[in-house]
């Protein structure tokens, strides 16, 4: 099971990276939607406070914090470093107690939350498809079947 995560992480970060790139790709920096660049983001934001909740700590960054783009990829880098080993450490049905920005309290195992990174990723993926092409802009594919053909 933690092969599979392992993988499904790997294709986040690989199509996550891609998309970095492609927002800033030569002049077409100029042109990337800034709701494209918030969405991704909060996608960055939200696995870091999923790492810190696995890890028993407070949230550390704002979920809605918008990065400048040059600092993308350090925080996607960083994100998925530490996602990995979590992934190497924790036993996947470990329960994680946690509360949400609402003070509500939590419970889910660990392979639900990394589940839900992935998926998380995957649906914001998505929508900065459709951000870039309402830009005329052509999105990077990013599907989970187009990265298993690439492999």
């Amino acid at each position: 099971m933690k092969d599979y995560f392992k993988e499904l992480l790997e294709y986040s970060h690989f199509y996550n990276l891609e998309i970095i790139k492609k927002f800033n790709d030569g002049d077409l920096h100029f042109m990337v939607p800034e709701r494209a660049v918030s969405l991704l983001s909060h996608t960055l934001n939200a696995q870091k406070i999923w790492n810190d909740r696995i890890n028993g700590k407070k949230d550390s960054v704002q979920v809605w914090k918008n990065f400048e783009k040059d600092q993308l990829e350090s925080a996607e880098n960083e994100n998925y470093e530490e996602t990995l080993g979590i992934l190497e450490r924790e036993e996947l049905d470990r329960v994680v107690s946690f509360s949400n920005s609402k003070g509500e309290s939590y419970q889910n195992s660990v392979k639900d939350i990394l589940f839900h990174i992935v998926n998380h990723s995957t649906y914001h993926r998505g929508q900065i498809a459709t951000e870039l092409r309402k830009q005329g802009l052509e999105p990077v594919v990013s599907d989970f079947v187009y990265y298993k053909l690439k492999k």
